[in-house]
């Protein structure tokens, strides 16, 4: 989709990344990470909106907090994929319920 803002972490944060969002027709929103300079980086600062950034973790990271509760999903006993897929489907859909609630 084009003019979509695609957020990541700061781990991301380096040219190459930026530069392949951007050239898909993305808008890049990656937390700049400094790693450890002194002084910042010239040039022109990188687009990103701590609000974007802040939905993705209510919503991504808060969905991957809840498949760690499941420990059959967690740890992948299953070796039919098909049933693996069954219980990740039922994992969400309880999620689902308390996602909707609040």
């Amino acid at each position: 989709m084009r003019g979509t803002a695609v957020s990541l972490d700061g781990v991301y944060d380096c040219r190459q990344n930026r530069k392949a969002i951007f050239n898909r027709g993305m808008v890049p929103n990656i937390n700049p990470n400094s790693r450890g300079r002194k002084r910042p980086r010239r040039g022109r600062k990188p687009l990103f909106d701590p609000a974007i950034f802040e939905e993705r973790f209510r919503t991504i990271e808060r969905l991957f907090a809840w498949d760690d509760k499941f420990r059959r999903l967690l740890h992948r006993f299953d070796r039919l994929s098909k049933l693996y897929y069954t219980f990740k489907t039922l994992a969400y859909t309880i999620n689902l319920g308390h996602y909707c609630r609040g």
